[in-house]
């Protein structure tokens, strides 16, 4: 396989660079190996889990934090 010309892809229009996207993933996410959590991940969602498991109302959804972002 040749170089990849980054430049070149970002030139793609969207629905082909969304299509490139879509491959590259499947290609990831078919080998399980490849996204292995560390140790220190792990434990940083237990305890995020346990929080949310002790208060599933404190915090804000997407949705929330998304349309406060748009709005900065």
């Amino acid at each position: 396989m040749g170089a990849v010309n980054f430049n070149e892809l970002l030139e793609l229009p969207v629905n082909e660079r969304l299509k490139l996207v879509s491959v590259l993933w499947d290609s990831i996410s078919e080998d399980p190996d490849s996204l292995k959590l560390t140790e220190v991940e792990k434990k940083i969602l237990d305890e995020r889990m346990e929080a949310y498991m002790k208060n599933p109302t404190e915090g804000k959804s997407w949705s929330e934090i998304k349309s406060e972002l748009l709005t900065r």
